[in-house]
Formats: C-alpha cells, sequence, structure tokens
C-alpha cells in the first residue's frame, strides 16, 4: 500500500510539472492580471536587518561579512517608530495602488513569523513583532494590494548550494543538500500565502545567481504549480532578466522600461504578459545613509508616465531607515506624486499603451475611445502626433477641457496647443 501511495504522489507530481509547463492561467488569474495591468503603480519596499548597517541590502555579500558575525544584527533590530497604518497610508497618498515588500531578501533573515526558521523577525530580534502581518492588515484595511518579494538566494543557510556568483565568502566550509533548501522555501511560500490574507504576487530574484552554471535546477514549474494551485489568483513574477518563464504571469524590468537597456539587466524581447519596471527613488534599494540622491518629483512622474506609455506599471522603491520610519525625502515625493495622479490619474490608471509610440515629446495612453497624448518635453506650440487608422473627433487640454485646434492628415493629427507646455506634463485628450 505504501509503494502504491509513494507512486500515486510521484504521478501526480509529474503531472502537476507537465501541466505548469502547458501553463493555461486560471480566470481567477486572468482578471487578476487585468486588475494589475489597470493598477500602473506600485510602491516597493526594501526593508531588513541590513538597514542597521546603512550600506544597502546587499552589504552582507559586498563587504564579505561572516554569517554568524552578521546574525547578531537581529539581536539589535528594534525598529522602535514602525507604523503600518502610517506605511500604508503615505504610499496610498501618493497614488500607489499596491505595496511590494521583501519577505526574505537575500540575507537570509525573514520579516515574518515563519516556523521553518528561527531568523525571523519575532523569534530573532527584541521587536517581536510580525510587522508582514501588520502590513497586511493595513492594506486590507486601507484598500491597497499587498505583493511579496522573495529571494531565492540566500546567504546564511549552508544548504543554500552550490554557491557560483555571490555569498562566496560569508564564512560557510560544508554544504547541505539544495533539496532541504528547496523545501524551506517552498514550506516559507506556502505560509505567506495562507497566513498573509490576499496576496496579489509573489516578486521572485536570484535565479541569475546561478547563470554560470546552467545545468543547475531550480525546479520552477513544481514552485509554479504550487502556487497556482493554491492561490490561482497569486501573480508570479521573476526578476531573472531574461524571457519569461512558462507559469510566470508579468515580465519584470529592473531600472529600464521595456524595450530599454540603459542600466545592462533589461535586454530580454518583450512579451505578450503584462509588465512592470522596478526602480528606485534614489540611487539604492535598500536604506544607505550616504544616498541623498533623490530624483525629482518631476523625474519620477515622468517614468510613471513614460512606463504607462509602453504598457507597463512602474514598481517605485523605498528604503525604510533602521529605527522603522520611511525617509523624508521619500515621503514627500510620494505625496507630491500622490497630488499629480489625484489630478490626472485618469490618464494613466485603467490605460493602456496608446497608439503611438514613445517619442522625444513624449508618449500616448488609451481608454475607451479616448487617447490621452502626454507632452513630457516640447519647445513648440505644434505637436504632430502620427494616429492613423481612427477619426478624431475633439481634442482638447485634459486639465480644464478647453478646445484645441487640430487638423487631422493621412498621416496623423497635427495639434495646436495654446501656449508652449511648461507643465511636469501637458496632457492632450483626443475624442475618436
Amino acid at each position: 500500500m505504501k509503494k502504491i501511495i509513494t507512486l500515486c504522489l510521484i504521478f501526480s507530481l509529474l503531472t502537476t510539472i507537465y501541466a505548469q509547463n502547458n501553463y493555461v492561467p486560471a480566470p481567477e488569474n486572468m482578471k487578476a492580471r487585468e486588475e494589475f495591468q489597470d493598477n500602473k503603480f506600485g510602491i516597493f519596499i526594501h526593508w531588513g536587518i541590513y538597514s542597521m548597517l546603512g550600506d544597502g541590502e546587499w552589504v552582507m555579500n559586498n563587504k564579505s561579512l561572516n554569517y554568524k558575525e552578521y546574525e547578531k544584527l537581529a539581536a539589535g533590530f528594534y525598529p522602535a517608530n514602525f507604523d503600518a497604518a502610517e506605511w500604508v497610508a503615505n504610499i496610498k497618498a501618493s497614488g500607489a495602488k499596491y505595496i511590494c515588500i521583501t519577505s526574505r531578501h537575500h540575507d537570509g533573515f525573514s520579516m515574518f513569523d515563519t516556523k521553518y526558521s528561527d531568523y525571523n523577525i519575532v523569534k530573532a530580534t527584541p521587536f517581536k513583532r510580525d510587522i508582514l502581518k501588520e502590513i497586511a492588515d493595513e492594506c486590507e484595511k486601507q484598500g491597497i494590494k499587498l505583493h511579496l518579494y522573495y529571494s531565492h538566494i540566500d546567504w546564511n543557510r549552508a544548504d543554500y548550494a552550490p554557491r557560483i556568483y555571490t555569498g562566496l565568502k560569508n564564512g560557510h566550509t560544508e554544504f547541505g543538500d539544495f533539496s532541504t533548501y528547496y523545501q524551506f522555501m517552498n514550506n516559507q511560500i506556502k505560509e505567506l500565502l495562507t497566513n498573509y490574507g490576499s496576496i496579489g504576487a509573489i516578486w521572485f530574484d536570484g535565479v541569475w545567481d546561478q547563470e554560470k552554471n546552467p545545468d543547475f535546477d531550480w525546479r520552477l514549474p513544481e514552485q509554479y504549480a504550487m502556487i497556482h494551485q493554491l492561490r490561482p489568483a497569486c501573480l508570479i513574477a521573476n526578476n531573472h532578466h531574461i524571457k519569461p518563464f512558462p507559469g510566470e504571469d508579468i515580465q519584470i524590468f529592473e531600472r529600464d522600461l521595456p524595450g530599454e537597456n540603459f542600466g545592462g539587466l533589461s535586454g530580454q524581447d518583450v512579451s505578450a504578459l503584462p509588465l512592470e519596471t522596478c526602480e528606485t527613488m534614489n540611487r539604492t534599494w535598500g536604506y544607505r545613509i550616504t544616498d541623498q540622491h533623490y530624483k525629482t518629483t518631476e523625474q519620477l512622474i515622468h517614468l510613471l508616465v513614460k512606463a504607462a506609455g509602453k504598457n507597463a506599471n512602474l514598481l517605485l522603491n523605498v528604503g525604510p531607515q533602521p529605527d522603522g520610519s520611511l525617509p523624508a525625502e521619500a515621503v514627500s515625493r510620494m505625496k507630491e506624486i500622490g497630488e499629480w495622479m489625484n489630478r490626472f490619474g485618469e490618464t494613466v490608471y485603467g490605460t493602456r499603451g496608446g497608439p503611438v509610440t514613445a517619442r522625444d515629446w513624449g508618449v500616448t495612453t488609451q481608454k475607451e475611445n479616448k487617447i490621452f497624448v502626454h507632452i513630457l518635453n516640447l519647445e513648440d506650440k505644434v505637436l504632430f502626433v502620427p494616429i492613423t487608422g481612427k477619426k478624431i473627433k475633439k481634442a482638447t487640454r485634459f486639465i480644464d477641457q478647453s478646445p484645441l485646434k487640430f487638423a487631422q492628415t493621412p498621416d496623423g493629427v497635427i495639434i495646436t496647443l495654446l501656449e508652449i507646455p511648461t507643465a511636469i506634463d501637458e496632457v492632450i485628450e483626443l475624442v475618436y
């Protein structure tokens, strides 16, 4: 009987993996994809015990810190100013529709109460509060979606092996079996999907750590199938910098808009999946005490609008301080973005990339029978927009609906503005 049960389990597993390689999203998943694209804007949160060192989330690897010494940071981690309600309120005020927070980063420290490791914020710190649960509860209360970042890498555990690219100088001399680490990850992912309300997406990172080891098997089909079976509406994203794998629901571009590769991490082709660009508000993801190089509000709004014009969401990062507070500069930027979104959100939320690809002057978005022309850089009162195949009935300034003169030719639409644009984004609404 035991042998029969084992064979049945193996057959079930193989069937599941086969199904994932031939993945057909469930209706709940397709609906979640549409809602994700409608949301257009999210805030990324990189926070962990690494914030105490004030040198970014990679400090353990970059400074070759011994894992046993690094673990001692947890004993002093007490973010007394952490307030989930304030966090979520500030993020919601930015106009963001979802939050993606690091549940466990490459350093291996879990920012939630997990029974599969004592190395977590409840058991290993004097703070002893499950910050993820508090954030999940506030997201539910304030009506904002929660996504969870989860690292495929672990510089702390010995059973994350082999080490090829990162974590080479953190003091490990003996290594365990990857299969036990793989089971650990899946156990934690089940916890996250079971104990923290409705999770909109699992945002993986780290597959690139084995790119020099092409025979390494991450067993992603099995992992993805587990997630989709447990929560069909939960979207899967993986920041691996290559074309999407079967079973993934979102394509990620790091520090670049889809189709661009200025940062060197986004040369992959643009797929038909929902798209998301992640970018920092200053220069680093995790808190760095020396990094006050914040992008201007205008730059950030332009980034958001350009992402929408390329049919993508923007996931904009904030690195909280070790005391649990959001940096004042980040809060200020979010407030200013939110003020702009309060006036122009209709031209971003619920839209898709417009009929005209990105130009030097800006981008277009569209919704129903409206095309929104976002003028970001124009030193003229006349703009030619190469829209063909649509009969334009009306052109207005979006902000006050004042009519604009326009002429339609076989090659596009010529719009005459009232003056040379000086706004962060001069939005023209075309109705067809």
